[in-house]
């Protein structure tokens, strides 16, 4: 990987938001619809964050019907350098967010 690869993955890592998306894509799919809740912003602002990951390669997709689900691309995460280990574990947020019945599933 060149310096100006390196640089633009690193960018795209560089947002609070985009992060996050990394951490809980760490646990599992997703697709946007379920992200909208989660970060409380409108879905093009959501697919705008997904497409820069998808762009640095950090995040790829499948269709399933209607849906596009989105994966991480953890080889792509550990080229970079960036080890899945330090990434904060969410998974006691998304529980709480379906108690709450703010997250949908896309099937």
């Amino acid at each position: 990987m060149d310096i100006f690869e390196l640089a633009d993955s690193l960018k795209a890592l560089g947002d609070p938001t985009r992060l996050k998306m990394i951490a809980l894509l760490k646990l599992r799919d997703f697709c946007v619809c379920e992200f909208v809740p989660i970060f409380n912003i409108s879905q093009p602002a959501v697919s705008k964050h997904v497409s820069r990951l998808k762009a640095a390669g950090f995040v790829t997709e499948t269709r399933k019907g209607q849906w596009v689900i989105y994966s991480l691309n953890r080889s792509r995460l550990e080229e970079v350098g960036y080890g899945l280990s330090q990434l904060p574990d969410l998974s006691a947020e998304i529980e709480e967010l379906g108690k709450r019945g703010l997250l949908v599933t896309c099937e």
